[in-house]
């Protein structure tokens, strides 16, 4: 066997540009190429010199959250010859999801004097959608003619997410991608291979987070259908921040479930908006996929109370009785859920519902480090303001808690394990709890640039 190596183009080891390539001695294949949420123009970019210009045979693509697609335009600029495979419902979203990446960077290229902005351009974009390669789950197919053999599994994270195993020459390699071993609202759980690989690439987001023995998803649905429903009977209104992709439209079936279990009032109507509506009509599209709850039910047609903005609208103020579910998810500057919270966290009546991850240094971070009252900074433009309304964190993440990583690993009982996708108290937590677990299994944690050798 050749020489099989593995290097992280992520410029740092933390969740951000996720990109990774296998080298396998005759070709190279990219695995993701993500854009970092956090910085601008090129820093937001994977270390793509690294990665020589036309050496890339193949990118597969596990998921359509920007930080795994957010640069796959640019990778495949640079590697003229590579198509890139994914699941057909990620290319869906990713197309629409990179679209709009085109008018948020020429936004910012005009607000904010970013002269690279935009990275790609609409039709740029349109004739590198040709090059995608749709694959379902289930079936093994080959990556271009590179020899290596592919098969996507579901990795319950969000409509579309795959993991992916590789066959190099008889050394398997599973890569995870984003995932989450339980039911969510909409989708199933994974269903991941649980027969031994010599690799394993998994990721480790919750690595430093210890959830409560005592959750369950029920619990966790009451208490929040229970700060819902203090708001609006004392006259307020509620904000829940989420993601377009994902986040929201599990939000939205679930407030379906507890508007239909009587736990929040069915008359209380519902407000998304912009990506956000875009995002649903593709899950709606998808409504009959077997890898669903709730089969059959369209949410933009079925929802009770569901109130969709006119496109190019912005909601800018709340009314008593109602519930925004807005993006983004960590309210970032200039999303429509920053703005919103402008006349919103000020009022005591109201109240902030958090569902998933929030940075410490995103807006949503700040909040969630406040005491009530606090002021609390926004916008770096604007003055901050009085945190007064009720705020609460709920665990609905769509990752996987970490006891289930480490027993999926246990079941694979790799030679190697790669840990990404994670910070640093995450990967350390996760790399020293791996050695108890996998004693055999030498666990490695990829520094940015260093390859890695898998077989030789």
């Amino acid at each position: 066997m050749r020489e099989v190596t593995f290097q992280s183009l992520t410029r740092r080891a933390e969740i951000g540009a996720n990109c990774y390539v296998l080298d396998t001695g005759r070709a190279r294949i990219a695995l993701d190429s993500g854009m970092h949420p956090k910085e601008r123009a090129f820093d937001a970019l994977p270390d793509f010199p690294l990665c020589p210009d036309g050496s890339l045979d193949a990118v597969v693509v596990t998921h359509s959250h920007l930080d795994h697609v957010g640069s796959l335009p640019v990778l495949m600029r640079r590697n003229l010859r590579a198509p890139a495979y994914m699941s057909p419902v990620t290319a869906e979203f990713a197309e629409a999801l990179l679209h709009n990446s085109v008018n948020v960077m020429s936004a910012q290229r005009e607000q904010e004097g970013i002269k690279e902005y935009p990275l790609f351009t609409h039709r740029e974009l349109d004739g590198l959608v040709r090059r995608w390669e749709g694959r379902q789950p289930g079936r093994i197919f080959e990556l271009a003619e590179t020899g290596v053999r592919a098969e996507f599994f579901d990795a319950g994270h969000l409509p579309g997410s795959v993991g992916v195993r590789l066959n190099v020459d008889g050394l398997i390699i599973f890569y995870t991608g984003d995932v989450h071993f339980e039911d969510q609202t909409i989708l199933k759980k994974a269903e991941f291979p649980t027969d031994p690989v010599d690799v394993l690439v998994l990721e480790c987001t919750r690595g430093a987070a210890e959830r409560n023995p005592d959750y369950s998803r029920e619990a966790e649905s009451k208490r929040f259908a229970a700060m819902i429903s203090r708001a609006l009977e004392r006259g307020g209104s509620v904000l829940i921040p989420v993601f377009a992709l994902g986040k929201t439209q599990e939000i939205l079936m679930l407030l379906h479930e507890l508007k239909g279990r009587g736990l929040v009032p069915m008359d209380a109507p519902v407000h998304i908006g912009g990506l956000s509506t875009r995002m649903t009509q593709i899950v709606d599209r998808h409504t009959n996929d077997v890898r669903r709850h709730h089969a059959g039910f369209r949410i933009l047609e079925s929802l009770h109370g569901l109130v969709k903005s006119k496109k190019g609208e912005r909601i800018s103020s709340s009314h008593p009785g109602r519930i925004y579910a807005l993006s983004s998810g960590m309210m970032t500057e200039k999303t429509v859920s920053n703005e919103f919270a402008y006349h919103f966290i000020n009022r005591p009546e109201n109240a902030l519902c958090f569902v998933g991850y929030a940075d410490p240094d995103s807006p949503a971070g700040q909040i969630l480090a406040s005491a009530p009252g606090a002021l609390v900074p926004l916008d770096s433009v604007f003055p901050p303001v009085p945190l007064n309304c009720e705020v609460g964190q709920f665990d609905f993440s769509g990752h996987a808690p970490r006891h289930e990583l480490i027993d999926y690993a246990r079941r694979l009982n790799p030679r190697k394990i790669l840990l990404v996708h994670g910070d640093g108290p995450a990967l350390d937590w996760m790399a020293k709890a791996l050695s108890l677990a996998v004693p055999e299994c030498e666990v490695i944690i990829p520094l940015p640039g260093e390859k890695i050798v898998l077989a030789r």
